[in-house]
């Protein structure tokens, strides 16, 4: 999906309003928790993307708890964490492009 967005805006057929649309929390979160990576932004290939890891479950706020580290998911939610699920985004602080890039069960991967 990630490719095929790129793709068309390349091609002219997305404007940038259409695919650098981050919304302003999910910036500031990438801004002050965001891990960086060493892959360019696809759309203004001017900044490198970082990652941002939210989780979402039962007892944790509606719109996800951002996470530096998922060790910080267990100290804010316990050991009742079976059913959270954790997504990381892709988010260019430059341009404001963003795409999610995974969605996981804490413990079932090593991340």
């Amino acid at each position: 999906m990630r490719e095929s967005i790129v793709k068309e805006y390349r091609r002219g057929r997305l404007g940038r309003l259409d695919v650098c649309d981050a919304q302003p929390e999910l910036l500031r979160v990438a801004k002050n928790l965001g891990r960086e990576s060493e892959t360019e932004c696809p759309i203004c290939e001017a900044e490198q993307l970082v990652h941002v890891t939210f989780a979402f479950g039962p007892g944790l706020p509606s719109g996800g708890l951002p996470l530096a580290d998922l060790r910080e998911l267990e100290r804010k939610a316990g050991r009742g964490t079976t059913d959270v699920a954790c997504y990381i985004v892709e988010v260019c602080t430059g341009c404001a492009w963003n795409h999610l890039l995974s969605v996981f069960a804490p413990g079932a991967n090593d991340r």
